[in-house]
């Protein structure tokens, strides 16, 4: 069984910049596409940003120009690079990996954005 494991939330000021990580404990084979969704307080789970198998990267309207969705295939790993957080950039952010016969979740990292 593969697990996902995310780190690098915290609490950052508006304006702030976090990294998020999401390490996969093996290699995934036939990855389709890698991901990070997050959910508010309150609100449905939505997707942040996603990256196809052959590097295709789309992201939500909210986040466009301030988050990069990247992943080091070598490590098993994607990441999240934030830059210019806003207070509604705050929820709890979940890796993604859709394999061709599974898809995976993360266990969640808390990202707070306030002063």
């Amino acid at each position: 069984q593969v697990q996902l494991v995310e780190s690098g939330g915290g609490l950052v000021q508006p304006g702030g910049s976090l990294s998020l990580s999401c390490a996969a404990s093996r290699k995934i084979f036939s990855i389709n596409a890698m991901g990070w969704y997050r959910r508010a307080p309150g609100k449905q789970r939505e997707l942040v940003a996603t990256m196809t198998s052959g590097g295709n990267t789309a992201y939500a309207d909210s986040v466009k120009g301030r988050f990069t969705i990247s992943r080091d295939n070598a490590k098993n790993t994607v990441y999240l690079q934030m830059n210019s957080l806003k207070p509604e950039d705050t929820a709890v952010y979940y890796c993604n990996v859709v394999g061709s016969y599974s898809t995976y979740w993360g266990q969640g990292t808390q990202v707070t954005v306030s002063s």
